[in-house]
């Protein structure tokens, strides 16, 4: 009995100690804060307002100052100690880590024994004109060595002589007027080009098709100067014997030109030089405007249409060759560049993530200028610097971001964006596993209007977000968001009633991040009046004048402009790896995906007799953009209701937002162009500058009216339309519930 009595305590202890311990589960459950998730977002705005406050006009000054006093071309040895500063101030700044990491490309420079220089020969092959050697260098800089003359990279050797034509811009409609309406042939020529309008790069591709066998390109004043504004010094236009460098490869994203799709990492094999991806087959070289009148003035031929004329005080006779006074003389260009596999080096630094330290957000940026480099791209590295000190600060009191952040100081951009590329491809596995997204780094500044942002459409309402948050740079408008003074000076008229976001093309080193691997991206920058400022890029773009005093005298003598977009590109950086929930909008994609859809389908339908004809539809892309649009709808009503204290829950839909981008990579490549693999964003076939939607479906519809085969030309357009329409569906179940 004594026994059983025993038994019958021990099993009420039992009970009444569950009871109580269910009864302070359930008081506690109850009483559990239920603004948890609000009190997290109150201790984040607070470090983001915080870092962006640290970010300071005058430190910007002082590091755009302080890499900009000498040339630091990819390659060489200014470069490298640059790169070297800035890994051990990044180290001084708190990051937890720094490193440089080096590639061995192919790189491109003039002959210092043998220099470049266009000449008019006479019948007997006597030089009666040269252009200039060298720019003539600004005050302040003349005994300042390695200023690398003008050049266009990767130019092959040669001195090809010949007639000379003129051909505008030297777009792909400029040779099509030529040829179909002017009726008049490049084989065999020399065409000379105004830069502007199209990467130079796809100049030089345009000509090589036309039959050319040589190619000079010179900046006009209609497009390298604003009006009322004196030339640098006195203001920022370009003076008459500024150039424009710049690289004349078409790489279609493929890297370096030697080891296209793998890291130029010492053991990986190498084409030869000679079958380099993406080299130019003819010689190119760029001069100033005062030389490019002394080619243009006598030109024979008949007077081209009004939009081919330019601002010099000559007629624009497009030839081919000179007038009867001189018709026996010639152009000869004498080309020597040697192209060079050489040694370049990345800075990488990390701040190691809290509660996903595999979770990757990169801020990145090219080091590497044409000469100084005070716009492009010192202004954008001035602006990471800035942010990485920032960040440095703010770990110092406590701060810690919950993904990692990687910043980025690129090499060799210039060159084809071979130092980011190269990155990517060596890290490409983890990148894919990994990557929330990259934010891109290049000039900060290239007009004094207001902000510009392109991006991939998840991020519209993040930068909407953010730049009401921070304050208007401008004189007059004390109190006033960025947000509104961009929305008031940049409207998105007939779309939306909000400030205009612009598609990504290519051009800088979110390329193959974005386009080849499919991780969300951003950039952004000041701009110019676009509406009312039709110059091209800003006046002094890669030429000797491009220094910290332009900067300084010019475009933002306060650097408040400056901080502005240091603010933005931090903030976006900070807001994407410390949010709880990823600020990616699925919704955003869809409007965007719909807008593409009409217009791409615009352009088809200018065509309605051979739509007929060949059975050409768009109701399956279509439905697939319908099919997206409520996915996303429903993904987003669900990342509403979760349970933001379940970690497990979280991290399931951060990851469908974060590898929404990847939905939209096709392994195949477009057709052509195998490393751009992004189905709804790629650069133009005929602009790498800017950005086209549904590229593969574009570049079929291209010039379709003069096709040599319009059944195969249509059944190319059907193909795209399908591939189009299965990468839209297939994405938008990546935004359905996993199980």
């Amino acid at each position: 009995m004594r026994k059983e009595s025993g038994c019958i305590r021990w099993v009420s202890w039992i009970v009444a100690v569950a009871a109580l311990f269910f009864l302070g589960f359930i008081v506690g459950w109850f009483a559990k804060p239920t603004n948890q998730n609000n009190a997290g977002k109150s201790v984040s705005s607070q470090y983001l307002r915080e870092f962006l406050e640290e970010m300071q006009p005058d430190q910007i000054r002082e590091h755009l100052r302080k890499f900009t006093r000498l040339p630091h071309l990819a390659g060489t040895e200014q470069n490298l100690k640059y790169a070297e500063q800035v890994k051990t101030e990044w180290q001084e700044f708190g990051l937890d880590s720094v490193e440089l990491v080096p590639y061995d490309v192919l790189l491109s420079y003039p002959n210092q024994s043998q220099p470049n220089y266009i000449s008019i020969i006479d019948a007997l092959g006597h030089e009666v004109f040269n252009t200039s050697l060298a720019e003539p260098v600004p005050e302040g800089y003349e005994g300042v060595a390695d200023i690398v003359p003008p050049y266009n990279a990767y130019s092959p050797k040669g001195q090809p002589e010949g007639d000379l034509v003129y051909v505008n811009y030297g777009t792909i409609g400029d040779f099509f007027q030529l040829q179909r309406e002017m009726g008049i042939n490049v084989t065999g020529k020399i065409v000379i080009v105004r830069y502007g309008k199209i990467f130079r790069g796809n100049k030089v591709k345009n000509a090589i098709l036309a039959g050319a066998k040589g190619i000079i390109m010179f900046s006009d004043p209609a497009d390298s100067c604003a009006v009322g504004v004196q030339p640098y010094p006195d203001g920022w236009n370009l003076p008459g014997g500024g150039v424009q460098r710049g690289n004349v490869l078409n790489l279609n994203g493929a890297g370096d030109p030697l080891t296209p799709g793998y890291p130029a990492k010492e053991y990986t094999y190498r084409r030869s030089i000679d079958d380099g991806v993406g080299l130019p087959g003819i010689p190119v070289h760029p001069i100033g405007y005062h030389d490019a009148v002394h080619l243009l003035k006598s030109m024979a031929g008949p007077i081209p249409p009004n939009n081919w004329k330019g601002a010099l005080n000559v007629s624009y006779r497009i030839g081919p060759g000179f007038t009867d006074e001189f018709k026996d003389r010639k152009v000869r260009m004498n080309i020597h560049t040697n192209n060079q596999v050489t040694r370049i080096y990345n800075v990488i630094g990390r701040i190691r993530g809290a509660l996903e330290p595999d979770r990757y957000v990169i801020l990145g940026g090219h080091r590497d200028a044409w000469v100084f480099g005070g716009i492009d791209p010192m202004s954008g590295a001035a602006v990471v610097h800035e942010t990485v000190r920032s960040a440095g600060r703010m770990l110092s009191k406590g701060w810690r971001p919950r993904r990692t952040i990687i910043f980025a100081s690129w090499d060799a951009e210039e060159f084809g964006l071979l130092g980011s590329t190269e990155w990517a491809e060596d890290n490409a596995k983890l990148l894919q596993e990994r990557a929330v997204a990259y934010i891109n780094a290049d000039s900060a500044i290239e007009g004094m209007y207001t902000l510009r942002v392109d991006c991939t459409p998840s991020l519209h309402t993040l930068v909407y977000d953010l730049t009401k948050q921070i304050t208007s740079p401008e004189e007059g408008e004390e109190g006033v968001s960025l947000y509104e003074s961009w929305h008031k000076k940049d409207n998105w008229t007939n779309e939306r009633d909000a400030p205009r976001i612009s598609k990504l093309g290519s051009g800088s080193d979110f390329e193959s991040y974005f386009i080849r691997l499919g991780i969300a991206a951003g950039r952004a920058r000041y701009t110019k009046n676009r509406k009312t400022e039709r110059y091209s890029n800003y006046p002094v773009y890669h030429s000797v004048y491009e220094t910290f005093e332009v900067v300084e005298n010019f475009y933002d003598p306060s650097f408040r402009r400056l901080r502005a977009v240091a603010q933005v590109r931090g903030g976006l950086v900070f807001l994407l790896a410390d949010s709880q929930l990823l600020p990616l909008d699925a919704n955003e994609y869809a409007l965007s995906l719909r807008k593409f859809a009409h217009s791409i389908a615009q352009i088809a339908q200018k065509h309605p007799d051979a739509m007929a004809i060949y059975e050409v539809s768009f109701t399956s892309l279509f439905s697939a953009v319908d099919n997206f649009t409520l996915a996303s709808r429903e993904f987003h009503e669900r990342l509403g209701n979760i349970d933001t204290a379940d970690p497990l829950q979280v991290r399931v839909m951060n990851d469908q937002l974060m590898y929404l981008e990847r939905a939209f990579i096709d392994p195949l490549g477009l057709p052509g162009r195998p490393f751009y693999r992004h189905v709804i964003f790629a650069p133009s076939s005929h602009n790498k500058y800017a950005g086209e939607s549904f590229p593969g479906i574009y570049d079929a519809l291209f010039d379709i009216e003069n096709s040599a085969d319009p059944e195969e030309a249509w059944k190319e357009v059907k193909r795209q339309i399908s591939i189009a329409a299965f990468t839209v569906q297939a994405a938008a179940m990546t935004l359905t519930p996993p199980a």
